[in-house]
């Protein structure tokens, strides 16, 4: 990965880019079964583009700025200055013009500070696809080392408050995430997407019943803050690390039938999620170019005018169709 990484001088590493980038290509990799290699995705070395060269390949939906994450790059960039260097490509029609790949969060906090120039990746493919869909998420277990290993070096919480824009409890908070948790468990949900809430239900469990409720997440690959509450209430009293307080206490715990019964509940529903993730991204992509196809037949005069004379429902249908702007809820837009 480029050199960036390593430019973060006041908090080591810590930022709040909280992802790594799979980039497009990458050079000296040969293709299996083939004695070619791939070709390099972009250039080796960063260079130096005024902002206002910089154009955007899509504008930020409405409430952006007014969002966490970009709250969170405006703070890391006022702190330790740009982390990850956007990606543009030549624009080839204008001399000195570069369209923006990624990073349309970044640039805009840097219009906001006045910031006029900034060090980019020039990309050689012209390729937005993979910046946005190959993005590994950091899991909060290593959010907690990469803030620990700061903060054994020296760096007080507050500068990594500061550059995440976070409350310095917070930060104390992700720092003692592991605290009363077992180190078999942690290993096993060191690269799962557990939340702070979900380690504070397992801390309150004996450490065999951490490690056997961390292989239940895992096998259902659900790590919901309402699975480990049920596998909390599922929690026989001798495994737990405290006797249960207040409307808990007393309550009998589901019998191994009702658990049973649930796991098989939750593994049928699984699979049905699963099966559905499996063709979501196929039936997008046909519905995509069914509505485009649909929009372009609204767009013929004489269509739209046999369509009204005959088949007037058709019509109608059809017009619903053409005004669908997206097939799923906006995510936020990439950093």
């Amino acid at each position: 990965l480029p050199e960036a990484w390593n430019r973060c001088p006041r908090c080591r590493g810590i930022h709040a880019h909280d992802r790594v980038e799979s980039m497009p290509i990458i050079r000296g990799i040969r293709t299996e079964g083939s004695g070619e290699r791939i070709r390099q995705g972009f250039d080796s070395q960063f260079v130096t583009i005024a902002v206002a060269s910089i154009v955007p390949l899509k504008t930020l939906p409405e409430g952006a700025r007014e969002g966490r994450s970009f709250a969170q790059v405006l703070s890391s960039i006022k702190a330790i200055g740009l982390v990850e260097a956007p990606v543009v490509i030549a624009d080839t029609s204008r001399t000195g013009s570069y369209f923006l790949l990624d990073g349309h969060l970044r640039i805009e906090a840097l219009k906001q500070l006045g910031i006029v120039e900034v060090e980019c990746l020039i990309a050689t493919e012209d390729d937005t696809y993979t910046y946005n869909k190959r993005v590994n998420r950091i899991p909060p277990i290593q959010e907690h080392r990469m803030i620990a290993r700061a903060m054994e070096r020296g760096v007080p919480a507050a500068d990594i408050a500061e550059a995440l824009n976070l409350q310095v409890e917070s930060v104390i908070r992700r720092f003692r995430l592991l605290d009363g948790i077992s180190a078999e468990a942690a290993e096993m949900l060191k690269d799962t997407p557990c939340s702070m809430r979900v380690f504070d239900i397992l801390r309150q469990m004996s450490a065999v019943r951490q490690i056997e409720a961390a292989d239940l997440m895992i096998g259902q690959n659900n790590f919901s803050i309402m699975f480990a509450r049920a596998l909390r209430a599922a929690t026989p009293d001798n495994q737990l690390a405290t006797a249960r307080k207040g409307k808990g206490a007393g309550i009998p715990t589901p019998s191994g039938q009702q658990i049973a019964r649930m796991e098989r509940e939750l593994a049928a529903l699984q699979t049905q999620v699963k099966s559905v993730e499996e063709t979501y991204g196929v039936d997008n992509l046909h519905l995509t170019v069914a509505r485009g196809y649909v929009a372009k037949l609204l767009a013929n005069g004489r269509v739209a005018r046999w369509l009204a004379s005959h088949r007037q429902e058709y019509l109608g249908e059809f017009q619903k169709i053409a005004e669908i702007d997206t097939l799923a809820p906006i995510a936020e837009p990439d950093a």
